[in-house]
């Protein structure tokens, strides 16, 4: 199995600008990732990109096997995990082409697997322990410092910090959701945000949020509320600069034995029941 140390779950036009790309399939116990992943060099280091919603972009958010996307990359060495990912604004203030590094995450999903730790038996007969994982500081501190100072090198001045609420989808808000999530004082809302953070810190990883905020949500403004097409176009007209930043955090963030933030902490002295890959 091919090794990377820094993991980037986000599309196709992130991978694409490695050289020499390896790409490896991997098998989990929860089944299938949403993709191969594309291993290359970036910044002096091993790499693996996984398309989050698939190449092709057939996956919704709420059909994501984020559990499988998460397994596959410590599987293959990652212990850092960047999440670039598409956002609404739920402040004037957050309008298009802002970028928000939350340090905060509410979940407002349905029925999404959300936990290895759930005490059900995995295909190999062995049964994971039931594990009450510590989440107050979703993000890794590490990592957040790092995307924020990549930014500001961009000439990019990022919001520091902010709660991203995490929705079902794939449908966007209703008015009256999108006032209240503005009402509850968070900052942007997305789809995609949840459980991948719970499930990075279960396993040990490192992870940070970059959110590209693409419109202000249905509630935050007049009019007919948000579309897919202008939001696509929104993240089209600024992914080239968020591939900028997102590879000046690669080339950032500590080697991997130097690690000792956080999220490297979650399960000391907990018996988890199953060997993490």
């Amino acid at each position: 199995m091919a090794n990377a140390e820094i993991g980037v779950i986000g599309g196709s036009g992130f991978y694409s600008f490695l050289e020499d790309v390896t790409e490896v399939t991997v098998e989990t116990p929860y089944g299938a990732p949403s993709d191969s992943l594309f291993l290359g060099e970036l910044a002096g280091r091993t790499v693996a990109f996984l398309p989050r919603h698939g190449r092709d972009h057939k996956l919704p958010p709420h059909r994501i096997n984020y559990r499988a996307n998460l397994w596959a990359l410590r599987s293959v060495g990652v212990r850092q995990v960047l999440g670039p990912c598409a956002v609404g604004g739920l402040r004037p203030e957050y309008g298009p082409g802002t970028l928000l590094v939350p340090d905060q995450v509410v979940d407002r999903t349905k029925a999404r697997a959300q936990t290895f730790f759930d005490g059900h038996p995995l295909p190999d007969g062995t049964v994971p322990n039931v594990v009450h994982t510590t989440f107050a500081d979703p993000y890794c501190p590490v990592g957040r410092s790092a995307a924020l100072k990549a930014a500001r090198g961009r000439d990019w001045e990022p919001v520091d910090g902010g709660t991203m609420v995490v929705i079902e989808g794939p449908r966007f808000s209703t008015r009256a959701e999108s006032q209240w999530h503005a009402a509850m004082g968070w900052s942007v809302v997305g789809m995609t945000g949840h459980p991948e953070a719970v499930l990075a810190r279960e396993l040990g990883l490192c992870y940070t949020s970059m959110s590209l905020v693409t419109d202000l949500d249905a509630g935050a403004e007049t009019g007919e509320g948000v579309s897919h097409t202008e939001v696509l176009r929104v993240f089209g007209e600024n992914v080239g600069r968020l591939r900028e930043v997102l590879f000046d955090v690669v080339g950032a963030l500590p080697e991997t034995s130097a690690r000792d933030c956080l999220c490297t902490h979650a399960h000391d002295g907990w018996d988890l029941g199953i060997e993490l890959p």
